[in-house]
């Protein structure tokens, strides 16, 4: 019987988080520079809300709206990471979730 540190990061259920996030707080939005820092932390808030509803204590997730490239190094039987991409004619939004287990 696993417990809920042993649960494993679920890429299909942290993508099903993250793309109703975005498009929640995008939906059909034109880009507009001053709305940008309240679309991500509607994102941010949205996200980090429903993946501490799963209830899963062996990660650490954490929000953050900036500019990234990324390099990982990490244990890739427990860790993972997931990005979801939306474009309308506007503007493009990457989401990205990394779960590090602790």
């Amino acid at each position: 019987m696993s417990t809920e540190i042993d649960q494993p990061f679920v890429v299909e259920e942290i993508l099903t988080i993250i793309k109703e996030a975005v498009e929640i707080s995008l939906q059909n939005s034109v880009y507009q520079h001053k709305q940008v820092p309240q679309w991500t932390q509607s994102i941010i808030d949205h996200s980090l809300k429903k993946i501490s509803e799963l209830n899963n204590k062996s990660y650490k997730y954490i929000g953050a709206g900036f500019h990234t490239a990324s390099s990982c190094l990490w244990d890739s039987a427990n860790d993972g990471s997931c990005s979801y991409r939306y474009e309308n004619k506007s503007m493009h939004c990457i989401t990205s979730v990394f779960g590090c287990k602790i």
